[in-house]
């Protein structure tokens, strides 16, 4: 690659760009200030110009990608809202699976100043004009939130599965066959359920607990009662 000139002069947002692409590619093992220098052909002091140490890179490169998650076009009801968020960020764990662990780092870190409480704002205002109490707007959020990185967490797990060779339709055929073959009575539950696991659409299935749990959350008994 050409050395860059004066007139292509280096920026924090392309640095960043870099260490996403690094990130994709071969998770946080793969991101050094080496690789990242050799893959914008320039030396380090023009890296450490815009970026401190590797926990800033990291920070960065994550607030980069929840920020583009974050501004999905959304239009509609607070429901429509919400989905297209929740599918923005499921969408963007699935293409950067490192993502999860840096956000969990980031939270225990300082979670004041990570990029949970942006997530929280744009998945709460929503929440705040479905019509529930005030007093459960943290719990319906919570609950939100933890299910949509939860769910996409897993989704990003089975990923790295397939990435390795393994055909999704087989294996989920597998997982369906071991099912079927349970003892029915130890396992009825599972044995009913076997066939929906062939040939299930991950991003609606995600979508459908998003749905259960708006469903929830606007039910007749506010979040957090206690149901005779």
């Amino acid at each position: 690659m050409a050395q860059r000139t004066r007139a292509d002069a280096l920026t924090r947002e392309r640095i960043v760009e870099a260490a996403v692409e690094l990130l994709d590619a071969d998770g946080e093992s793969g991101l050094t200030f080496r690789t990242l220098t050799e893959r914008l052909s320039t030396g380090p002091g023009a890296i450490y110009w815009h970026v401190a140490n590797k926990g800033e890179l990291l920070d960065a490169a994550t607030a980069s990608v929840i920020g583009g998650a974050l501004a999905v076009e959304v239009t509609g009801t607070p429901q429509d809202e919400i989905r297209a968020i929740a599918l923005g960020l499921f969408d963007a764990v699935e293409r950067h699976p490192w993502l999860p662990p840096q956000l969990a780092v980031q939270l225990s870190r300082s979670p004041w100043s990570s990029v949970t409480p942006r997530i929280f704002e744009s998945i709460g205002q929503r929440v705040s004009v479905l019509g529930v109490p005030e007093s459960t707007w943290f719990t319906a959020t919570s609950a939100l939130v933890h299910y949509v990185f939860g769910a996409a967490g897993q989704n990003a797990a089975n990923a790295r599965v397939l990435a390795r060779g393994v055909d999704r339709a087989d294996l989920l055929d597998a997982a369906a066959n071991a099912w079927e073959e349970l003892d029915p009575g130890d396992h009825p539950f599972l044995r009913a359920i076997a066939g929906q696991v062939r040939g299930h659409d991950d991003r609606e299935q995600f979508l459908t607990g998003i749905d259960l749990i708006l469903t929830g959350i606007t039910g007749a008994a506010p979040c957090g009662s206690t149901r005779p």
